[in-house]
């Protein structure tokens, strides 16, 4: 009696290490059975907001389940990046990432609370932007040659706006002056809005920019492009030149918007959302929404999109060691 017992119990408890073995399984085979959050790091109606709508609203069709766009902006995206760094590595909280959030900010403010490498996991780059150098259309200078030229003429005559100290376009404006070998007077602004508004009115000389928001002023004449930073020049402005074929190869870097995931997120859950992405990106709709943006999708591996954050950092940790930049 006692044998039988025994046997027994070894029995039920091996038939429940086996369903728990079963059920953990098809938890993991489930992924996603619940909403999704995307975090983006930024206020509603910028490039990063557009784009990571877009991108969440065809991949939660592509998964299956609804994914919900959470907006944290903040310290120049810091605020909605730390809470993507500290949530939950199980693939339900996804975070957009920036050239400014995990390319810039790691280099410019002393202490970040998240390492911009270390405690995320990239998934894929979803856009590459060109960004594009602009004057109002009353500075004497139709292209980047004769730009430089009064440049170096009148040092410090000529002032650049950008969205802020740290920005993309400070440090686009920075690292234009070192390889073009001007003296511009970098006038900040809070947000690329109020910066865009004073080089069209006059108040400012030069813009360093996304392409989307100065993109139409250039087509109504209000303001001047001198090149765009991109591989390519953009179908949106064919005759505007990119950096390199001016030159000024140094400057030459496009904007890009990612997904990522905090550390740790298991590997069949990153292939599941990687490979997903990648087929949104192919999505003819996807494509035709970003070309309208001045946009390209990428769709890279995330060993692709990790050398793509280190690099940038690299870039960035160079100007603002030359250009004594520094945000608190």
């Amino acid at each position: 009696m006692q044998r039988r017992k025994l046997i027994l119990g070894f029995c039920v408890a091996g038939a429940a290490a086996l369903t728990s073995t079963f059920a953990g399984v098809a938890g993991a085979a489930a992924y996603p059975d619940k909403p999704i959050r995307l975090i983006v790091p930024f206020a509603p109606g910028g490039t990063t907001d557009i784009v990571g709508r877009l991108v969440a609203e065809r991949l939660g069709k592509e998964l299956g389940q609804t994914i919900v766009v959470e907006n944290r902006a903040g310290a120049g995206g810091s605020i909605g990046t730390e809470s993507v760094a500290r949530a939950q590595p199980d693939g339900y909280t996804l975070g957009v990432a920036t050239v400014s959030t995990h390319g810039i900010n790691p280099v410019v403010y002393k202490q970040l609370s998240f390492d911009a490498e270390k405690d995320f996991q990239p998934i894929t780059n979803l856009a590459s932007v060109p960004n594009i150098m602009v004057l109002n259309a009353k500075v004497p200078a139709k292209n980047m040659e004769e730009f430089i030229a009064l440049a170096k003429k009148d040092p410090g005559k000529y002032t650049y706006a950008s969205a802020g100290n740290g920005s993309v376009s400070n440090m686009m404006g920075e690292l234009f002056k070192m390889a073009s070998g001007t003296d511009l007077l970098h006038v900040p602004y809070r947000g690329v809005g109020p910066a865009l508004t004073d080089t069209l009115a006059g108040q400012v000389n030069v813009l360093f920019d996304n392409l989307p928001s100065s993109l139409p002023h250039v087509k109504n004449g209000a303001l001047v492009a001198l090149a765009v930073a991109a591989p390519q020049r953009s179908a949106a402005l064919p005759d505007v030149p990119t950096f390199a074929e001016v030159g000024l190869e140094e400057v030459n870097d496009a904007s890009w918007f990612g997904l990522v995931a905090p550390a740790g997120i298991p590997a069949d859950v990153l292939k599941t959302l990687h490979d997903a992405t990648v087929k949104v990106l192919a999505q003819d709709s996807v494509k035709e929404r970003l070309a309208q943006l001045g946009a390209a999708p990428v769709g890279d591996s995330p060993e692709s999109f990790a050398k793509t954050i280190s690099d940038t950092i690299a870039v960035n940790a160079d100007i603002v060691n030359k250009a004594n930049i520094e945000l608190k």
